[in-house]
């Protein structure tokens, strides 16, 4: 009898009801997606492994680091590998966002043994590792643009001058929805060979090092242990663990994550304004009904509930629909979006904040409105004209 008093509560006046569940539903997709926003901003280091540290140049990353500091890396106690990685930048067809993409060149012997995240086929990794100007691209780069086996991807370089052309021979696959694979990868020594022809002085450096380790537990430790191997050098380094080096990316834009952060949370409260109204008005034009319920012999708290559960109820149900309607936004907002976000997908941790978000504010909007009809005198309540 309870719930179906609360239901046919909801419904009494269905315009009003209406427009408070649309309201809900708007709010709770929108904090959805800008909680996704924030999660796919910090995606890159979400997928970074405890096992990799990243040594670079102390004073910035623009400054590169010579390539011999890779043997006394590691000479290090519990350096397992070591792997270079220079940024290429290279221009794809042109400087528009869309063309755009990241292209390294590493280490081709052991890099995919480093990323284990990453899926290769081994005829593809065997061609590659023999094609001095091989290429792999990952599967979403290779979707974004068709890239195929065999074909020829040209390059111009900004940082590296000259036009640079890469064979495509193979493509590395994510090992789930939250690995990115937007980027290209080529042989360093190839880089390597092309600068001691055109720029001497240029070669024989790298943009950073790759560090895997044996032991994540030592991975602080590890760290001052390569910086103090380089310490009053020309290039000293910084060591830092893989995390902490994609969070420093992040934080150079925390502003921007923090704006997005309030105003997920600046929407749960407008829409607990709007709801709370909506419950105040309903619990004061039914003040003469919670009395007669009183009279009847029903207590405080089955007068109280039935104005708390229509809160609870309606909310439930607008967040529900906020909810269901989240995933296939999303994917929209996916194919929109392009490379900007290559992993952009709700995780289980907004849908249960959108949930608590719903339930919380459910509670809240009803729980005044509930103690001034549970606390109604019958007298009172039998004069009140709303």
């Amino acid at each position: 009898m309870y719930f179906k008093l609360v239901f046919k509560n909801i419904f009494r006046h269905r315009l009003r009801s209406l427009l408070t569940i649309v309201g809900l539903v708007v709010a709770i997709l929108a904090f959805g997606l800008l909680q996704t926003v924030v999660h796919a901003w910090y995606a890159g280091a979400d997928m970074a492994s405890t096992t990799r540290l990243i040594t670079r140049n102390a004073t910035s990353l623009v400054f590169p680091i010579p390539i011999y500091y890779r043997e006394r890396i590691k000479a290090v106690d519990g350096v397992k590998a070591v792997a270079v990685s220079n940024w290429f930048g290279g221009i794809y067809k042109d400087q528009s966002f869309g063309n755009f993409f990241p292209q390294f060149a590493v280490d081709h012997d052991i890099w995919f043994d480093l990323y284990p995240e990453f899926r290769t086929r081994p005829d593809e990794l065997l061609a590659w590792k023999k094609d001095r100007s091989g290429a792999m691209v990952g599967r979403q780069l290779a979707d974004q643009h068709g890239f195929k086996v065999g074909d020829v991807i040209a390059l111009k370089g900004a940082i590296f001058p000259g036009t640079w052309e890469f064979t495509v021979r193979g493509i590395f696959e994510p090992r789930d929805d939250t690995t990115i694979t937007r980027q290209m990868y080529f042989h360093w020594d190839y880089l390597n060979e092309r600068m001691k022809q055109l720029f001497p002085k240029r070669a024989e450096y790298a943009g950073l090092f790759i560090v895997q380790i044996a032991d994540p537990g030592r991975a602080a430790e590890i760290s001052r242990t390569i910086d103090r191997e380089f310490k009053n050098s020309l290039a000293e380094t910084l060591t830092e663990t893989e995390k902490a080096f994609q969070l420093g990316f992040v934080a150079q834009t925390e502003t921007i994550v923090m704006a997005v952060r309030i105003v997920s949370f600046v929407v749960i409260v407008i829409i607990f304004a709007v709801v709370a109204n909506t419950m105040a008005m309903t619990a004061r034009e039914r003040m003469a009904e919670y009395a007669t319920l009183k009279a009847l012999g029903f207590g405080p708290g089955f007068v109280a509930g039935l104005i708390g559960g229509e809160s609870v109820m309606i909310t439930v149900l607008g967040g529900l629909l906020g909810i269901l309607a989240t995933f296939p936004v999303a994917a929209v907002f996916k194919s929109l979006l392009g490379s900007m976000f290559p992993v952009f997908q709700v995780a289980p941790g907004t849908v249960a904040m959108q949930a608590a978000a719903a339930v919380g504010v459910g509670v809240l909007a009803g729980l005044a409105p509930a103690i001034r009809a549970g606390r109604v005198k019958i007298v009172d309540g039998l004069r009140y004209i709303g």
